[in-house]
């Protein structure tokens, strides 16, 4: 994490600043405006009007180059070394300089064509700030001497008073002065069920204020929120580059040194050692820096990885680019959030128990009318399982009312009810079921709402955030392909405990918050080397963007999919598995294309010191394994 806080800028500001479609597809637009002109050339130049598809040549050259040049020279320039860049560039230029236009047009056209590609890639998927953005409050109401006054939320500082409504948004971190309410934490610890608060605990900047009105005092300015660190902690974890990329940048140095190194001993070792004629020799130069070019090496990877990308698109599987298909190849470790992930991510009615002695039907009805008035997931999950299995006939309640941090008190029919927590009703209300059976759920990791009429304790319900019917199915597979599957959730240990049994998952964590997520995935990476995590919350965030991969829901929050590398459109986990096993596929064709184009490569580097290979038969055979390395990555389309 970066140790320089500072403060981000208003979501709107972002917004405004970013740059424009055309922009951002500028090179790419490029691209294939030097493609068409490629085309047009070479339909002219059949017509022998050659000073016309010179010119058009020369366009081709400099739109399609342009970037790519530029980008060449200011790495030159930054890193002092040579890149693959200015390679690409010198060797268009060294065809052109031998009559050969077409060849090293189509070397930039392709060179620049994969480069605008990936960083379209790039950008789609640096998006995540903003959407963190939206959900930072931008103003809160300040309380001094006693007077409400609206201010920006970027302005408090340790030790105000603010005051938070329901429905609003917390502004900053802080502590509870006073009243009571329930807060959605589903954003930070991925809990689907709100946390009831009171006087003297925590709260969390970003958070929902669901129920009532409280006093706040601020703990924290607003650049050293959790907030703020979820954001911190994706911008770090994204600018730390993988050891592929690494790998990569040492290789480019290095052969393109090697190739320049070779033509320029080329220019004229053969004229001053062996009797060439130096235009002989000069031909020779320039055919070696054609044939040693990597056009089919940069062909190798950027058709085969669209195929699979493709091809995972039409399977609801979205990946962010081919690096991240790569890297699926090493994984051996798999990190879930549980909530939404591995659960369907919303409360379910699991028990109902009724004392026998009690008219069932009465209840029922009474609890699911007096709990259709609420839009709390609780009550929402009692109503819909009251309707659904029981058939009933909703009544309006004579009166309703929400008691913060309980549940809620009603009159219904005359009598007088009582739906809640456990904390609201005496242990000697509770004592008349059965000894240990609401301890029993408790323990299971399910949330007990206790109902009481005219002060006796009647009835309670059992509620569980239910495991995904495919989830069981997806972890057997991923074990049996000998992948370490880790679950991390922000809930109770005995709820992660009970839901490791029912998925099958390896081992888990209970109670992370998002620092404690990235963490144990420092820690997963640090034992397993490459590792993915699963995730659909802004929780998620950075420790999506810390794994080797980030796999979002695509049910999740907008921050999770834009901050992960592959997206599971359907919220399907056994596509997982597919992805894996696509990824897999990719990488022996990918390897297939990476031995066969430098194998053409050194046969053609080595034609040309024997003389045996003229120009035009190089350029047939560099082209050649050009298309048949993009063929062989065609076939990911119909893998």
């Amino acid at each position: 994490m970066r140790s320089t806080a500072h403060v981000l800028p208003k979501p709107a500001e972002y917004l405004k600043d970013q740059p424009s479609f055309l922009f951002k597809h500028l090179e790419l637009i490029m691209a294939l405006v030097s493609g068409m002109l490629i085309l047009l050339a070479w339909l002219v130049m059949r017509e022998d009007l050659i000073s016309f598809g010179v010119g058009l040549y020369l366009s081709a050259y400099v739109i399609g180059g342009y970037h790519k040049a530029i980008e060449g020279i200011q790495a030159t320039l930054k890193d002092k070394k040579l890149n693959v860049e200015l390679l690409m560039i010198t060797a268009a230029t060294g065809a052109a300089i031998i009559g050969y236009w077409t060849e090293g047009a189509i070397l930039i056209f392709i060179f620049a064509l994969s480069g605008a590609l990936e960083t379209y890639t790039m950008n789609k998927s640096r998006n995540e700030i903003s959407s963190l953005m939206d959900l930072q409050p931008q103003e809160a109401w300040i309380v001094e001497n006693g007077v409400e006054r609206k201010v920006s939320a970027d302005s408090l500082e340790p030790g105000d008073q603010i005051i938070v409504r329901p429905g609003e948004r917390v502004p900053a971190d802080g502590i509870i002065l006073s009243g009571r309410t329930t807060i959605d934490e589903a954003a930070f610890t991925g809990e689907s069920i709100p946390v009831s608060k009171d006087k003297e605990m925590q709260v969390m900047a970003g958070t929902v204020n669901l129920t009532g009105l409280i006093e706040i005092k601020v703990t924290k300015k607003s650049d050293e929120t959790m907030f703020q660190k979820i954001i911190e902690l994706v911008q770090s974890a994204q600018s730390e580059k993988p050891p592929s990329q690494l790998f990569i940048e040492r290789f480019e140095g290095t052969y393109v040194k090697g190739v320049l190194l070779f033509t320029g001993i080329m220019l004229f070792l053969p004229y001053l050692a062996f009797g060439w004629s130096y235009e002989e020799t000069f031909y020779r130069a320039m055919v070696l820096l054609v044939v040693a070019s990597p056009c089919a090496l940069v062909a190798s990877i950027m058709p085969a990885s669209l195929s699979a990308i493709s091809n995972g698109a039409k399977k609801g599987i979205l990946f962010k680019g081919g690096v991240h298909l790569e890297n699926l190849t090493t994984i051996k470790a798999i990190a879930f959030d549980k909530t939404g992930t591995l659960t369907q991510g919303k409360p379910e009615v699991t028990n109902w128990y009724i004392r026998q002695d009690q008219d069932k039907q009465e209840i029922v009805a009474a609890v699911a009318s007096i709990e259709k008035q609420s839009n709390h997931p609780l009550a929402q999950a009692i109503a819909s399982y009251a309707e659904r299995q029981h058939a009933v006939s909703f009544k309006k309640p004579e009166s309703v009312e929400d008691v913060t941090g309980f549940g809620l008190k009603a009159t219904f029919n005359g009598g007088q009810w009582r739906i809640g927590k456990a904390d609201w009703f005496s242990p000697e209300l509770k004592k008349t079921f059965d000894k240990g059976t609401p301890e029993k759920y408790s323990l299971e990791g399910k949330t007990i709402v206790f109902i009481e009429k005219n002060g006796i304790v009647l009835s309670y319900i059992a509620l569980k955030d239910q495991v995904r019917p495919q989830t069981i199915e997806a972890i057997k597979y991923l074990k049996s392909l000998g992948i370490r599957t880790v679950m991390l959730t922000g809930d109770s240990d005995s709820t992660a405990r009970t839901i490791m049994m029912e998925t099958g998952v390896d081992q888990y964590k209970a109670e992370c918050l998002p620092e404690m997520k990235v963490e144990e995935i420092k820690k997963l990476k640090a034992e397993f080397q490459s590792i993915a995590m699963v995730g659909d919350g802004i929780n998620d965030a950075p420790a999506l963007a810390t794994a080797t991969v980030g796999v979002a829901m695509g049910a999740g929050s907008d921050a999770a999919l834009e901050t992960a590398d592959v997206v599971l459109v359907k919220n399907d986990l056994p596509k997982i598995a597919e992805a894996i096993k696509l990824s897999r596929k990719m990488h022996r064709i990918v390897k297939q294309n990476i031995v066969f184009s430098l194998s053409v490569i050194t046969i053609l580097v080595v034609s040309n010191l024997f003389q045996a290979v003229d120009l035009p038969l190089g350029v047939i055979g560099h082209e050649g394994s050009t298309i048949l390395v993009i063929l062989n990555g065609l076939r990911l389309l119909k893998s």
